[in-house]
């Protein structure tokens, strides 16, 4: 199905840094809790993302990510998520983090 490019300018992509990242405990398969800073205009949200296969606390804070920030909230397991977090699925269903090649400025769009 074709978009234009009109519907993708609704889509609002922005870079973020994890600020912290915990074990989603209550959820039916293995998933992180996110705290990202998006910069002054959106602010600190938050994401519970099933990417527990090569992520965690020791090599997620401090790295920036990529997600959509204008989806409403959903409630995942008990917990209120905000932002979809971006990555590419691999044929298993690991999931490979999109980000930055350098450190860019929290809240920057992706266009």
């Amino acid at each position: 199905m074709e978009i234009t490019y009109e519907d993708f300018k609704k889509v609002q992509i922005r870079v973020g840094t994890v600020l912290s990242v915990k074990n989603n405990e209550k959820a039916h398969q293995p998933a992180l809790v996110l705290e990202v800073d998006f910069g002054k205009e959106i602010g600190i949200k938050t994401s519970s993302a099933k990417i527990t296969h090569y992520y965690n606390s020791d090599n997620l804070v401090g790295e920036q990510i990529i997600a959509v920030c204008n989806f409403p909230s959903k409630n995942i397991a008990g917990f209120e998520s905000e932002i979809l977090v971006l990555g590419a699925m691999e044929k298993d269903g690991k999931v490979v983090l999109i980000h930055p090649s350098k450190k860019v400025a929290n809240g920057l769009e992706i266009i």
